[in-house]
């Protein structure tokens, strides 16, 4: 569907008409078939991937550090490299912002959704990605947010109203599921004694506080913003 730029600002700062509660229920099933089968995950993890070092890449910026890049890898892991203070309050919100960004991000998903901002909601996860561009270094991590925030423009600028609330809620049932697998699985590294560099144990060194109580502390994070969010979509 074909759109002037002032009926698609009209749009942007408009409402959209909430879908039928069977596409909602439909979009969650969706995201968790995105989330749990392995084969799947390995390629939907991505998403996850670039909220998570997207988080960092923020709280670095906004907490005054200086943010040289971010690099996303085909095993969907990721590096996001910032200087500043090696120790201090920017250095943890900034660890501390990877594990609980693609929670928090589709708990403000799902509050503008339960507004009807739909296009907008769309919209602005496309200028998120796109200012993330430039500060990618290498031709994997381009690749992936080109064609994440293709799919969103496409969505938003030709979809039409169906085709728009099901990617948004699909997309936002996605971040709210999936925030919750990475957190198990990093807890999983540890108990096997790998991830010595993870986000939880940098914290440690950082805070004293122990890794497993910032793996805890990711955890409820996740779970809350799955219950405050699911219970946004399903109009509860």
């Amino acid at each position: 569907m074909n759109h002037g730029i002032s009926d698609v600002w009209q749009r942007v700062l408009g409402t959209q008409q909430a879908p039928p509660h069977w596409l909602v229920l439909v979009c969650a099933g969706g995201a968790l078939l995105a989330m749990l089968p392995h084969p799947v995950w390995r390629v939907s993890r991505n998403v996850v991937t670039i909220a998570h070092e997207g988080g960092h890449g923020l709280a670095a910026l906004l907490t005054g550090r200086r943010l040289h890049g971010i690099r996303l890898h085909s095993d969907t892991s990721g590096l996001t490299v910032s200087s500043g203070r090696p120790t201090g309050p920017g250095m943890v919100l900034t660890a501390a912002a990877g594990y609980t960004a693609p929670p928090l991000l589709g708990l403000g998903g799902a509050t503008l959704l339960a507004f009807g901002h739909i296009t907008a909601l769309l919209w602005l996860c496309t200028a998120l990605l796109a200012v993330m561009l430039p500060r990618l270094r290498n031709a994997f991590g381009l690749l992936t947010v080109l064609v994440t925030g293709g799919a969103f423009f496409a969505v938003s600028w030709w979809g039409t109203e169906q085709l728009q609330a099901g990617f948004a809620y699909l997309g936002v049932w996605f971040l709210l599921v999936a925030g919750v697998r990475p957190v198990l699985e990093l807890q999983a590294k540890r108990r096997r004694g790998g991830a010595r560099d993870s986000d939880a144990d940098q914290l440690a060194r950082l805070t004293g506080v122990g890794g497993l109580l910032w793996v805890a502390l990711f955890l409820v994070i996740a779970l809350s913003c799955l219950l405050a969010g699911g219970s946004q979509l399903l109009g509860r």
